[in-house]
Parts: C-alpha cells; sequence; structure tokens
C-alpha cells in the first residue's frame, strides 16, 4: 500500500493542486510510492489519518500528529532538495522500512 502525503492551502486549489503535482512527479523519479492529495485547510484534520506527512503552503502554528513539510519550497525550489529528502524520511518511517 502507498503512502497519502497530504498537501494544503488556503483554498485547496490552484497553489495545493501545484505543489501536488510537483511532488508526486519528484517522488516518482526517486522511486518513492505515495498518493499525494491536494485538500483545503479547512478539511486538513480529516485527511490527516493515516497520511505520512503533511505538506503545508500557509504558515501554522498548530501541532500535527504527522511530519509537517514545508510546502513553499517546491513552489519557489528555494529548499526544495532538503524538504524532499525529509518527506521521503517520513514515508519510509511510515511504510516500516
Amino acid at each position: 500500500m502507498s503512502a497519502k502525503v497530504i498537501v494544503a492551502c488556503g483554498s485547496g486549489v490552484a497553489t495545493s493542486q501545484t505543489v501536488a503535482s510537483k511532488v508526486a512527479r519528484l517522488l516518482k523519479e526517486a522511486k518513492v510510492d505515495a498518493d499525494v492529495e491536494a485538500v483545503d485547510l479547512k478539511s486538513v484534520d480529516r485527511h490527516l489519518t493515516g497520511a505520512a506527512a503533511y505538506i503545508t503552503i500557509v504558515r501554522e502554528n498548530k501541532q500535527r500528529t504527522v511530519p509537517v513539510i514545508n510546502g513553499i519550497a517546491f513552489l519557489t525550489g528555494m529548499g526544495q532538495d532538503a524538504e524532499l529528502a525529509k518527506l521521503i524520511e517520513a514515508i519510509k518511517a511510515a511504510n516500516g522500512s
């Protein structure tokens, strides 16, 4: 079963879809199996159940039960490699490998 990764921005439309597509492509290139799902901020809590990681595009001060990845890095490219490495680690940990 592939790991679930949640991506959220304010509306769950444009930005999160862009980041989700890019992350899915980067994970595929890294041969990491994951389902990347874009959602709106209001429904994040519901979607985080069973997720390996949460990629956020907005600043939140809320504690999460899953690793939180900086989604801005995937938009700008700055710090993207470090955030991708954190994401891959989170997915591997969730898969128990």
